[in-house]
């Protein structure tokens, strides 16, 4: 849900010699280009005769990392595409490119290279086709209320009985089951008696499948919200909450909160006063089109007592002596002013400019209050800075985390590979329950959250490791003795496939648990832990055992997916 935009300003606002000019640019899908601004879309390439199987950070790594040409943007229209667009940071890497890859060989296909055009502004295209009449109109008009769009891209079951969300769910794990039930029957033949067996015990599926979970409170329950600021189309006022649509579908106004039932009150009050301190601003709001304006984001993270905001601003040229003042006038706000009213229990500011490809993002400035807020899980504490991972549903999390440990049943020798393991909570709630616990995280400021956590918690069986999974998983595993059950808990792409062959590879996993937010995507994942063994995939394959929906967005089409698996030699 990150968001930000609109505006510009309005015509009177203009210099009196400029309001032809603003029209003439406003109109005008390329004028991006001329702005000050860096786009990479001004070095841009076509490549042509692209292999036919190829992957996109297998693409990246030999643009990047073999032939060394710097690219910071690479966009395939489809997977596999035979062509591909990619964007450069100059005209010299440009002319490079096309010089390095014209007639260079991949994977037996010799490649061409030649200059392409900068695709044009997707909200001033848009613009230009809503405002067309007459038969040869291309776009038709979104007639639906503010309320019904906003409704529509953040809780679209949210006027669907809870029990009937439930239900839809449930069945939609169903199908994921047995979609994955039927492609390894027919990948794997040595499965198909074995699937044969599982499916009459399962009422058709290749396990067990238990009744959906789900916290008993479904409405108020997200614990962090990011928030776009921007322009209300209905009153043309600078407006915190959502926006209504995607930049690409020209849309960039931004609709209130009131009306969403997950958002919790205290960050609904939260957003109100903090909209008062922008309508009061001389400051305006960020405009998504040409860039100017200063408020873009606001950023609310809530635990029981405790409300964290960060503010985020794009700071343009603004002098360090005006910046530090809108800092301080922030402190105020919310400390003696009226957004005191907020109880807000920790203060941050951060500067979020143009991204560029391969940049990192500024970390966020601590103004006032606490540094982090608290949250509890299972008895456990665990501190949340504010760029960490925790999961946005504290009870829903506890539902999650206790059926993870059920499906896992781990023993008092067993080892937790806890992968993708964000800031330690689902390992370190299992650390009273195995041996050891070992946590494996591509972030290093989350690596730092977990070794806090686990001291907080005086937790001495657990080691968290820096790195990414398919790259030292193998190494981490081995500092395990025997009984290596493994808990991937990975982004809604799913699991990285070298990680994949990793946790195949290595034979003291006997055991994997595997949590996905989005099994559509992860099915690939499911079916290539249970391919019979090749050159690339070892040892015996693991197989579907038990499965679990946890429910821990209501009123949202997603839903979490808890399977186990085991070894197949080990049943």
């Amino acid at each position: 849900m990150e968001e930000v935009e609109e505006g510009g300003p309005k015509t009177e606002e203009l210099p009196a010699e400029a309001p032809s000019e603003q029209i003439k640019e406003e109109n005008d899908p390329y004028a991006y280009l001329e702005r000050q601004d860096f786009s990479s879309e001004k070095f841009k390439i076509e490549i042509k005769n692209l292999p036919k199987i190829y992957g996109i950070n297998e693409f990246r790594k030999l643009l990047n990392t073999k032939l060394k040409l710097n690219s910071t943007k690479i966009k395939a229209p489809k997977r596999n595409s035979h062509y591909a667009f990619v964007c450069f940071r100059s005209d010299e890497d440009r002319e490079k490119a096309i010089e390095t890859l014209t007639g260079f060989k991949w994977k037996g296909k010799q490649l061409q290279a030649i200059r392409a055009k900068p695709s044009p502004d997707p909200l001033v295209k848009k613009r230009k086709e809503n405002s067309e009449e007459g038969p040869n109109k291309k776009v038709k008009l979104d007639t639906r209320s503010q309320e019904e769009m906003l409704k529509s891209s953040t809780i679209p079951l949210g006027d669907v009985p809870y029990e009937d969300q439930l239900k839809t769910k449930q069945e939609e794990a169903r199908n994921i089951l047995k979609r994955l039930g039927t492609e390894l029957a027919r990948l794997n033949p040595e499965l198909r008696q074995w699937l044969n067996d599982q499916k009459a015990k399962h009422d058709g599926l290749p396990c067990e499948l238990l009744d959906i979970r789900h916290a008993e409170d479904y409405d108020g329950y997200r614990n962090k919200c990011a928030f776009t600021v921007g322009i209300d189309d209905q009153t043309q006022l600078p407006t915190v909450g959502f926006r209504i649509g995607s930049y690409a579908n020209g849309v960039t106004g931004v609709g209130t909160i009131e009306t969403l039932r997950h958002i919790p009150e205290p960050t609904k009050l939260a957003v109100r006063l903090f909209q008062d301190y922008v309508r009061s601003s001389d400051f305006q709001v960020f405009n998504a089109e040409d860039h100017s304006g200063y408020f873009r984001q606001l950023m609310v993270r809530t635990a029981p007592d405790q409300i964290m905001l960060v503010v985020g601003i794009h700071p343009q040229d603004l002098s360090p002596d005006k910046l530090a003042a809108f800092k301080a006038s922030l402190v105020s706000f919310f400390t003696q002013g009226a957004g005191k009213d907020a109880k807000i229990t920790s203060l941050y500011y951060q500067s979020i400019t143009k991204k560029v490809a391969g940049e990192t993002p500024e970390g966020a400035e601590h103004l006032w209050g606490d540094t982090h807020i608290c949250e509890s899980l299972l008895g456990l504490k665990f501190k949340v800075s504010p760029q960490a991972f925790f999961q946005i549903n504290t009870k829903g999390a506890e539902i999650l985390y206790k059926s993870i440990i059920e499906l896992a049943a781990p023993s008092d020798s067993s080892t937790i590979l806890d992968v993708c393991c964000g800031t330690g909570t689902i390992g370190l709630c299992f650390a009273k329950k195995c041996q050891k616990v070992l946590g494996i995280e591509v972030v290093p400021q989350a690596v730092l959250d977990a070794k806090e956590n686990a001291k907080l918690n005086e937790i001495d069986n657990s080691e968290f490791f820096e790195g990414k999974a398919e790259e030292i998983l193998g190494s981490v595993c081995y500092r395990a003795l025997s009984d290596v059950v493994a808990v991937v808990d990975p982004p809604r792409a799913g699991l990285h496939q070298k990680a994949v062959l990793q946790i195949r590879k290595v034979p003291k996993i006997s055991q994997l648990v595997y949590v996905s937010c989005n099994p559509a995507a992860a099915l690939k994942n499911f079916i290539d832990i249970g391919r019979p063994a090749s050159k690339t995939l070892h040892n015996e394959p693991l197989v579907p055992i038990k499965a679990v929906a946890v429910d821990m967005f209501p009123h949202t089409r997603h839903c979490e997916l808890i399977i186990t698996f085991k070894r197949f030699d080990k049943l």
